[in-house]
This record gives C-alpha cells, sequence and structure tokens, in this order.
C-alpha cells in the first residue's frame, strides 16, 4: 500500500568515504509511504554504510536526507529513533549476555521519578509485545546467548517494532530464516503497511524480495544504478544490475559421474546434549553431501560435533573408517584429520575482526612457520597471499583487518583460512548468509573445485534450492534423525520439505 505525498525518505546524491576506501559516491532514491522498498546490490556496494546513515551511526560526507518532505541531519541513533527511524540489524545489535527483555528495553526500559528502572513493569510490556507478534514461546527472562541464530533474529526484530517505527530498516532480516521464519516474518510485514508504516528491506533473496516488496532500488560500487517496480524486472536483469554482468547459470554443473569415492567421514548413532539424537552420516571423497532440516532440528549440533566443538553424548565418528574422538576445534584441524567449519556466525565464531586478514587466515596453522620459536614472517605472508587469490581477496587484506571488508569477503576469508590449513573435509554451514548474489557464485565454484580436487563438503543452508543445486546427495534431518536419504532426481525442494516437516520417510539410511 503506497500512500501519496512526500515520499516517507528521499536520498539524494549520499556520500560516505573512509579514508581512501569509497562506500558511497551519489546514491540517490525515494520510498513511498506505505512501501515495502528492496534496496540490492553485492557485498560493498553501500547497502550497509546507507544503513548506518539512515540509523544515525555515521554522517554523510555529502548529500541530503529527507524524511516525510523535511530535510534531516541524523546525528546519532537517538534523533534517528526520535524521527520515526528503527533498525533491525543482520549482524544482531542485541547484548548476549543480557536477558531477552533487557537487551529489547535498552536504551528506553520505563523508570520511576527518581531514575530508578521499572523491572517488573519493563517485563510486562515485553512479555506482552512477544505475544502479540507471535513470540510468546520466548522467556523474555532468558538470556539472548541461550537462542538460536534465527530466533535471535526475530527478537531484533520484535525489538524494532516495540519502538513503533515510522520507518522500519530491515537488514537481511531473513538471512537466517527459512520456512515458518519467512512465513512469521510476511505476517507482520502485511500489517505493517495495513498500518502505513514505510519499510526498507535489504536482502540478497530474490524469492523474498519478490514475495514482499513492491519496489527495488539497486546500488553497485557506492552508486545508484536504478530502481524499478519489482514485478517489472526478471532475476538476470536484477543480477546484471547487481553486478554489471550476467552468469551463466547459478548453480555450476555436477561433475560427471564417476566411481564412488572412499567414505572419509561417517557419524554413527550421534546424538547430544542438544537437539541431535541418533544420527548416521557417510560423507565420501570428491562429494558435496547436502544436510536440510528446518530450524532446530539439530543440523547445528551435528555441524559442531563434527568438528569437535560440541561433544558427543552417544555414537560414533569415523574419519578413513578409523574412530576418532574430537575434544576439541585443535583435533579436527590436526593433520591426518583435516576437517575444518565455516561456522553460522562468521563475526563472532569465523574471525577476529580487529586483526588483519594474514592474522585470521594463518591463525590454525601459524605453527607451520614458526623457525627457531619466531615466525617466518615472509614465508607466511606468501603462503596466505596464495590463499588469498584463490579466494579472489585483495591482497590489501594482508595487513588491513578483517572488520574493514564487507561480509561476503569476510566469509571468502574463513574460506581461505581452510584452504591454507590444506583442509580434505569441509563443514559449511549456512556459508552464503548474507552474502551476495555474485559471491555466491564464487563460493559455488570454489565448493565444486574443491571436491574436483579429491576434498568432500559436508553444506547445510537455510536456503533450500541452495541444497537442491549443489548436493550431490541430500540427507534430511527432522528432530536429530536422518529421516530421508536423496539422491539424483529424488533431490528437489518439494521431497526436501515434505521430509523436513515430517511427512514420510525417503529412505533412513545415510551410508
Amino acid at each position: 500500500m503506497r500512500v501519496s505525498g512526500a515520499p516517507a525518505l528521499r536520498v539524494s546524491g549520499l556520500g560516505k568515504s573512509f579514508g581512501a576506501t569509497v562506500a558511497l559516491s551519489n546514491a540517490s532514491f525515494a520510498v513511498a509511504r506505505g512501501e515495502v522498498h528492496a534496496l540490492l546490490g553485492e557485498n560493498g556496494a553501500g547497502k550497509s554504510t546507507t544503513v548506518k546513515l539512515l540509523s544515525g551511526l555515521l554522517l554523510p560526507d555529502r548529500g541530503t536526507l529527507e524524511l516525510f518532505g523535511q530535510p534531516v541531519v541524523l546525528k546519532s541513533p537517538a534523533i534517528a529513533h526520535a524521527h520515526g527511524v528503527q533498525t533491525a540489524f543482520q549482524e544482531l545489535s542485541l547484548i548476549r549476555d543480557l536477558t531477552v527483555a533487557e537487551t529489547m528495553l535498552m536504551p528506553y526500559a520505563p523508570r520511576g521519578l527518581f531514575g530508578q528502572l521499572k523491572r517488573r513493569q519493563g517485563l510486562e510490556r515485553v512479555a506482552a509485545h512477544l505475544a502479540s507478534v507471535g513470540l510468546g514461546h520466548i522467556d523474555p527472562m532468558v538470556e539472548v546467548a541461550a537462542l538460536e541464530l534465527p530466533e535471535r533474529q526475530k527478537i531484533e526484530i520484535a525489538r524494532a517494532l516495540l519502538r513503533s517505527p515510522r520507518i522500519l530498516l530491515l537488514d537481511e532480516p531473513t538471512s537466517t530464516m527459512s520456512g515458518r521464519d519467512i512465513d512469521w516474518l510476511g505476517e507482520h510485514l502485511e500489517r505493517l503497511q495495513a498500518d502505513g508504516i514505510t519499510v526498507v528491506f535489504i536482502s540478497h533473496r530474490m524469492p523474498e524480495v519478490r514475495r514482499f516488496c513492491d519496489r527495488l532500488t539497486v546500488l553497485r560500487n557506492g552508486q545508484s544504478v536504478g530502481t524499478h517496480d519489482v514485478h517489472e524486472v526478471s532475476d538476470d536483469d536484477v543480477i546484471r544490475m547487481i553486478i554489471g554482468r550476467s552468469l551463466a547459470s547459478t548453480f555450476p554443473a555436477r561433475l560427471a559421474p564417476r566411481p564412488e569415492g572412499k567414505v572419509v567421514l561417517r557419524g554413527s548413532e550421534l546424538a547430544t546434549r542438544a537437539k541431535l539424537r541418533r544420527a548416521s552420516f557417510a560423507l565420501h571423497q570428491g562429494e558435496i553431501l547436502g544436510i536440510a532440516g528446518l530450524q532446530g532440528m539439530g543440523q547445528r549440533s551435528l555441524f559442531n560435533a563434527c568438528f569437535g566443538a560440541e561433544p558427543l553424548d552417544s555414537g560414533k565418528l569415523y574419519v578413513d573408517e578409523r574412530e576418532v574422538l574430537l575434544a576439541s576445534p585443535k583435533d579436527a584441524i590436526a593433520r591426518g584429520i583435516g576437517i575444518s567449519l565455516v561456522p553460522e556466525e562468521r563475526k563472532t565464531e569465523g574471525l577476529l575482526l580487529k586483526l588483519s586478514g594474514r592474522f585470521n587466515v594463518s591463525l590454525p596453522v601459524v605453527e607451520r612457520f614458526v623457525k627457531f620459536g619466531l615466525i617466518d614472517t615472509v614465508a607466511e605472508t606468501a603462503a596466505v597471499a596464495v590463499a588469498l587469490r584463490q579466494v579472489d581477496i585483495a591482497e590489501r587484506a594482508l595487513y588491513q583487518p578483517a572488520a574493514a571488508f564487507s561480509g561476503g569477503n569476510q566469509q571468502k576469508l574463513v574460506i581461505a583460512k581452510w584452504l591454507l590449513a590444506q583442509s580434505r573435509i569441509l563443514l559449511l554451514f549456512d556459508a552464503t548468509r548474507g552474502v551476495d548474489v555474485g559471491t555466491k557464485h564464487q563460493i559455488y565454484h570454489l565448493m565444486r573445485e574443491f571436491v574436483a580436487a579429491g576434498g568432500a563438503i559436508l553444506f547445510y543452508s537455510s536456503e533450500i534450492p541452495e541444497i537442491v543445486g549443489l548436493g550431490d546427495r541430500v540427507l534430511v534431518l527432522y528432530q536429530g534423525e536422518v529421516v530421508a536419504q536423496l539422491e539424483g532426481e529424488a533431490i528437489g525442494e518439494e521431497t526436501i520439505m515434505r521430509a523436513a516437516l515430517g511427512q514420510g520417510n525417503s529412505s533412513g539410511a545415510a551410508a
């Protein structure tokens, strides 16, 4: 529902630089009142910078912002909030060690006459709000860290809604979501539009853009390259605008059928204290084994257990058909084992953001470069530079902090780390979350090249089309168990979803 009159938001000639790096050079677009407007672009195109400018976290070097027809200068988040702008960030701004109620109320918790917190009133307010947005099952007294990532993303959105926004900025809101979680978001977007609330929807997922948005604007290299009605442009048109070229195909071709490789990683009746129970699988050399399942079905525990990051309550792990006990990730990385994990949250689990790309990439195997008690930085730098070229990252990553790079390049830094470690088994847990289409395509090809060279990949994605497009075989988890094994023509979105919802059993075998 678009409302006539002055746009809710108008961005004109917006520019922002960080030293020699130009994040935005000429961003211009307008968003009508009551519209859901998509903002698309590659990682590094300027989307995150635009969101920070609109949120009051940064000031532009040039250009103007207008809200509801009035020029504004958003010098701080508090000023943005006063103008009715609220943001739900992809890289969550929740404080993990606080309770859900505490982090949702900050910094606007109810206070008494002398400034004391009204804790009971605040708790009641949060509990009522959670119930009103369909999250009544979440205890407002539980610590944020205890929630799974999709639930934390929904709490991030719920916090923004609690503050009654006039303009809501959603930064990759579906990057951690699938199935019912996306339906949950869709229901709230409909309500917001019905109430005349304006939404800016930053995303890399075209299905959600087409489902939720009225119009879209594409940024490339810090500039606006076009605004269109969503239904007037094809996916190919959007991709060409985003990356400046077309992609030959979404997924690289599967390798020609060949003799099944040896089993390099096998799990037998694996169970953890979390949600994994009696899960069995076998990963062969030269294959991508897809793992599918709805949120909370044990997939995270499966990957953590295979990396030594979560203890097994029962069951056994085998590498090259030899039983192994992985007490820590260090055991998994060790020579002769060669297991590595690209985790769900790259910023908190995969990288040390304040340190250089060279440090991050060499860290797991830095002892290889130690001579006489000192690190041979020449050898280390040369080796890291080779890994960076493999994943197509500029060599400035050797000395710049990981935080200076876009989300997609940060993810490629994590992958480069394991290529340098000469891992032979990659555990990729939602490795393309929050990554633009061009970088996704690069990661897909890296995956195919890795298995073609004799590696093996265990691959989970919250995007089922990725599982279908990349998996040589697919296992579906339901309530912590493998309930289906799919191969060849049987691998399809409908079949996977049916098994993921507990409807039918295509094969319990996981060999």
